[in-house]
């Protein structure tokens, strides 16, 4: 295993990194496969653990799977998306950030994260408050760095231009979603990443499974009945994946092998999230480390999806708020009585 810089921060972590959202009771429960497979996975080189507060029971499973082996290891968790049905227990205020902090860190058995991002952006709450309250973490050494996750690129230009006229702690790296079937990020969002410095984690490559080659046409799985993931039944991504399929066995590649090797070949990503659930899907995937693909092969993958572009979006993607107000897009009445008549 090859290691590469974490953005600016001075870390150096595996390009194939541990997502343990399925590291939990809705995922595996089972603590003790759980424990083979963090340490099959930090046996085969894999030194960044990424979680959250919002997995269910997943930061606590990891914390008993780390136990002996934590400062081997990159450990970073999120906040922001909600934990219960209390109102306040999400978001980015000082309020809550503190609190959630301090829940992770217990739930993990660890005095600090080397990562805290924030899960998701919080259109209620002003930046300057949420890196006020993370710059007071970094400080007090309960946190390394801070990262987002899923911010648009006009928000991730804000959010640094705030930390450095305020002098905050800025956010180190971005996590994202990126895939053979969703390129949109490739247009602004992994080059303004690049102009900061930021290191870059990719979240679900296999776009929820649709990568594995188990979701086909025609076919009906338990995949594709889940109403969790309505993305699986978009007759465009599907279509997308049957031209993959044979393109990876022209190259001699499993469909997984190759989605993650496209994403990691990018120049402005870091590292890929794998989430297995069991051994046998982390043993497939860590093959997948040491792939290369060709010139040629690019070239035929952007003839499906053309760079900057995708097919669908993740139901799991953030959205921007949609505008709700007739205000937000149209001129009052009296300013347009007011406004003279075009030519």
């Amino acid at each position: 295993m090859h290691y590469r810089p974490l953005g600016r921060t001075g870390i150096k972590v595996s390009p194939l990194a541990l997502g343990a959202m399925m590291f939990s009771s809705f995922g595996n429960g089972n603590q003790d496969e759980v424990d083979r497979m963090m340490a099959r996975a930090l046996d085969a080189g894999i030194n960044f653990v990424d979680t959250a507060d919002a997995y269910g029971d997943s930061e606590e499973m990891v914390g008993r799977a780390l136990k002996g082996r934590r400062d081997d290891v990159v450990l970073a968790s999120k906040f922001s998306r909600p934990t219960s049905d209390e109102v306040n227990h999400q978001g980015g205020s000082r309020r809550w950030i503190t609190t959630a902090v301090e829940n992770s860190l217990r739930r993990l058995q660890t005095d600090h994260l080397d990562l805290y991002q924030m899960h998701r952006p919080d259109p209620e709450t002003d930046i300057d408050e949420t890196l006020s309250a993370l710059t007071d973490l970094v400080r007090s050494g309960k946190v390394r760095a801070i990262g987002s996750s899923d911010m648009p690129a006009s928000e991730i230009v804000e959010a640094q231009w705030v930390a450095e006229r305020r002098g905050f702690e800025r956010f180190r790296t971005e996590q994202l979603h990126y895939s053979l079937l969703d390129r949109t990020v490739e247009r602004e969002v992994l080059p303004v990443a690049q102009r900061y410095g930021m290191g870059t984690l990719i979240w679900s490559p296999l776009a929820s499974g649709m990568l594995t080659g188990r979701v086909r046409r025609g076919q009906e799985t338990d995949l594709r009945r889940t109403r969790m993931f309505a993305a699986l039944r978009d007759e465009r991504r599907i279509d997308a994946v049957e031209e993959l399929i044979p393109l990876a066995e022209e190259a001699g590649l499993a469909l997984t092998h190759m989605a993650l090797a496209f994403v990691i070949a990018h120049p402005g990503v870091t590292a890929a999230l794998i989430g297995p659930r069991v051994m046998e899907q982390l043993d497939d995937l860590l093959a997948a480390a040491t792939v290369d693909l060709s010139d040629e092969l690019m070239d035929r993958i952007d003839q499906i999806v053309a760079p900057g572009t995708g097919v669908g979006r993740m139901d799991q993607e953030y959205n921007t708020p949609p505008i709700g107000s007739a205000t937000l897009r149209r001129r009052p009445v009296k300013d347009r009585a007011a406004s003279p008549s075009p030519k």
